[in-house]
């Protein structure tokens, strides 16, 4: 296989099959003046010819920290592909970065943890490859954001697509932010991406979006984009106002109004803003026997009545210590998994809230 400093092109490929050659920084310029940093592996970065220090939109795109996921792998690779081969002239500083290489190569949710509970300082001890990388993204993302002025402008997406089916297909979840005010323009942004419904934490967690949000002081979001399915096997038509919204954030009026007009049809039919739900509970697993009270095939966002038993636990002696029920009417379940490791969670409950219920800036 070439190397990518001859090619200048297929850099998700690369970081794939030949990691080996970003172990060092490599930094060159296109012939349009954009100015490109690869920084290591699946990590790559974009200074526009514009670019005036630490002025302007700071964007960065994180996918792949679960390596299953595909649809937002595609349109990240999608978007890079097209700055290298120069079809797009971003104007904002941006970042792209596929996060869990060896589990996209595997095309399993994580080889050996799952990633999206290793930030904020959860990577400690180092005692396996997703704990490094986990390292190595927060130390990228803290040092691209460090260098922006305006933190209003700066903004990380960490695009995921959920197990399970959706009565909201397309989601994002809002991370907790130790009473700072929600962003109304950043509601209109997800519902302009096609994000029907917003989960607000109500807790610090050690997910991404929570590590950007929280220490580097972003925009930040978890984005549910859709379903998994197998690389090639997306349609692409699901994530068309996802992905036009994601081309137009980095791109000046005229490039961007292109990908507006593709999918205006659909764009006109969204809500100002996405329905709003607040976290009830977040029950975590702490017994090897843990069940679920509903169907695996039980869809995100489905409710249940208040009193309503979700799950329950049981130690070696098969006694049940612990039972989870519905505190409140209209609770509904969000992503369960009774698999995952003890002390991880294993089912958010959510409430619906309205705008009104919350401190927005508008």
């Amino acid at each position: 296989m070439r190397d990518f400093s001859i090619d200048r092109k297929h850099f998700f490929s690369y970081s794939l099959q030949a990691s080996e050659q970003f172990h060092q920084v490599q930094a060159f310029s296109l012939t349009n003046g954009t100015q490109v940093l690869v920084h290591a592996p699946g990590v790559i970065e974009f200074i526009p010819v514009s670019y005036r220090q630490g002025v302007g939109r700071h964007v960065l795109y994180s996918c792949g920290v679960h390596g299953n996921e595909t649809a937002p792998i595609e349109i990240c690779n999608e978007i890079v592909e097209a700055i290298l081969s120069k079809k797009i002239i971003i104007n904002a500083r941006f970042m792209v970065q596929f996060a869990n290489l060896p589990a996209m190569q595997s095309a399993q949710r994580f080889i050996q943890e799952n990633m999206n509970r290793l930030f904020s300082g959860a990577h400690q001890p180092q005692t396996n490859n997703e704990r490094q990388r986990a390292e190595q993204l927060e130390h990228h993302t803290r040092t691209f954001f460090a260098n922006a002025n305006d933190k209003s402008q700066c903004f990380h997406y960490d695009l995921h697509t959920a197990i399970r089916d959706a009565a909201y297909p397309r989601f994002a979840v809002y991370p907790y932010l130790h009473d700072k005010t929600y962003s109304y323009s950043q509601l209109e942004w997800l519902a302009q991406a096609g994000i029907d419904a917003v989960l607000l934490s109500e807790s610090p967690t050690t997910t991404y979006s929570y590590y950007s949000s929280h220490d580097c002081g972003v925009h930040s979001f978890t984005v549910e984009l859709g379903k998994v399915k197998p690389f090639g096997e997306n349609n692409m038509a699901d994530f068309a106002l996802a992905r036009s919204a994601l081309f137009r954030l980095i791109l000046p009026i005229d490039q961007a109004q292109p990908f507006a007009e593709a999918v205006f049809e659909e764009r006109v039919k969204q809500p100002q803003i996405p329905v709003l739900f607040r976290i009830s509970q977040s029950i975590v697993r702490s017994e090897a026997d843990f069940k679920l009270h509903f169907s695996d095939d039980t869809p995100n966002f489905t409710m249940f009545q208040q009193g309503a038993v979700l799950a329950s636990e049981y130690n070696i002696e098969g006694q049940c210590v612990n039972t989870f029920t519905a505190q409140q009417e209209q609770e509904a379940v969000v992503f369960p998994n009774a698999n995952v490791a003890i002390g991880q969670r294993a089912l958010l409950t959510v409430v619906p809230i309205s705008i009104k219920d919350i401190n927005v800036d508008v």
